[in-house]
């Protein structure tokens, strides 16, 4: 059996995209691209203004929290993928081989891996990324093992980061890796193939988890698809939300009618929430207590919902204090079983929704006028921008909307 290094590079060299996967590519490039370019004004456009590419348009398209994910392996996907290629000039096949990569050793590292505090997307990240990056590059099979080898030294990150700055630098951290691994690689740095196989057990992950058909030719370049985030917050927000919205799309609710509000979730449902009582708007896009507030109060949860001043505001921390929230221990994933939120009023009524799929999920994907909504609400002029967009077009727009300082392998 060869190692799982060869085989994941074995499988991305010989990668040939269906139409399916092509429009999946096109469609994670402009979510990505789009969520970076809402991110211009943000502080960690400034932060990470010294990061090299790579590690920089990964930290700012992820710092908003609005960029896609992919369910099985609980990664976020493209804001890791999309850079990298970008970086060393590749496109679609590119972007599509890493991801591939990416998903399948998600699922090796199982839900398990994430449970215990790793933050899957980069520890998936970083050999992702030198696999795209690889690529682009001109590595062989071979050439890929080596760089996705080179890679594991750097593929760490952990979820006590959520709601602080490291969640995304640590993302860009990742992906630089994958980069930089790939350019070594292609140097002729030499490196176990073995290593992956070792590394895997060591943080939770089983290589037997994968499908049978995990490298069949006729298998979906990302296994499971991508879900797009309606609402700029933890995807594990994203059911809670939705449940409040249709709640109060069907009855006439006044948030300052609220006396009570029960939240039932499936406590997998809700891992990645960390911050009950938050203080911040990034611990605001940790909290489930928070997710409920903002629906009632704002009925579409934006930008402006996840601010300091917005978390702070009276009206919110009331709500958030009213939050029970009653968790079953079933299931695995940020998408099972389902949400139930119950809202009882001053005048003594209580009312109920239950939702399985947020909007944006693979099971209930984003329509062409959410996806608009979506691209809108990142800058006036980010449909323009994007408009006949294409991947070298998105590398000149991204290092015009963020130059970073040159590093040493930079521009070797």
């Amino acid at each position: 059996m060869p190692y799982l290094a060869e085989e994941l590079a074995a499988w991305a060299h010989a990668l040939d995209p269906s139409p399916a996967d092509l429009r999946l590519a096109e469609h994670a490039l402009r979510d990505t691209v789009a969520v970076s370019l809402a991110a211009r004004g943000h502080r960690m456009a400034g932060l990470s203004a010294g990061l090299p590419e790579a590690a920089r348009w990964a930290a700012v398209g992820h710092v908003l929290d609005f960029d896609d994910l992919h369910l099985p392996s609980t990664a976020h996907i493209s804001v890791v993928c999309v850079p990298a290629v970008l970086a060393a000039g590749g496109g679609a096949r590119e972007y599509l081989a890493a991801a591939g990569v990416m998903a399948r050793l998600g699922v090796a590292l199982g839900w398990g891996h994430y449970t215990s505090g790793w933050h899957a997307t980069c520890t998936t990240g970083a050999p992702a990324a030198a696999v795209g990056a690889g690529l682009a590059l001109g590595l062989d099979t071979e050439g890929l093992a080596r760089a996705i080898s080179l890679a594991l030294p750097a593929a760490g990150g952990v979820q006590r980061a959520f709601g602080t700055d490291t969640k995304s630098l640590q993302v860009g951290f990742a992906t630089e890796a994958g980069v930089r691994a790939a350019r070594l690689a292609a140097a002729g740095a030499g490196a176990d193939p073995s290593a992956l196989d070792a590394w895997l057990p060591l943080v939770g992950g089983d290589r037997e988890a994968l499908a049978a058909d995990a490298f069949a030719p006729t298998t979906a370049a990302v296994p499971g698809g991508l879900a797009t985030k309606i609402f700029p917050c933890c995807y594990a927000m994203q059911r809670p939300i939705g449940a409040v919205r249709e709640l109060i799309a069907e009855r006439a609710i006044s948030s300052s009618d609220v006396v009570r509000i029960v939240v039932r979730t499936p406590k997998a449902a809700v891992h990645p929430l960390i911050h009950a009582r938050p203080d911040t708007g990034l611990q605001g896009k940790f909290s489930l207590e928070y997710a409920v507030a903002a629906a009632l109060l704002d009925r579409h949860p934006g930008f402006t919902s996840f601010t300091d001043e917005q978390v702070r505001r009276p009206a919110a921390r009331r709500l958030v204090e009213l939050v029970e929230v009653v968790m079953s221990p079933d299931g695995d994933g940020l998408l099972t079983g389902e949400t139930t939120v119950e809202i009882t009023t001053v005048d003594g009524a209580a009312h109920t929704a239950t939702l399985a799929f947020p909007p944006g999920s693979p099971a209930l994907p984003a329509t062409e006028t959410e996806f608009a909504a979506k691209l809108a609400d990142c800058g006036s002029d980010v449909v323009g921008l994007l408009t006949g967009l294409d991947w070298k077009g998105a590398a000149e727009l991204m290092r015009a909307s963020f130059p970073s300082t040159a590093c040493p392998l930079e521009n070797e």
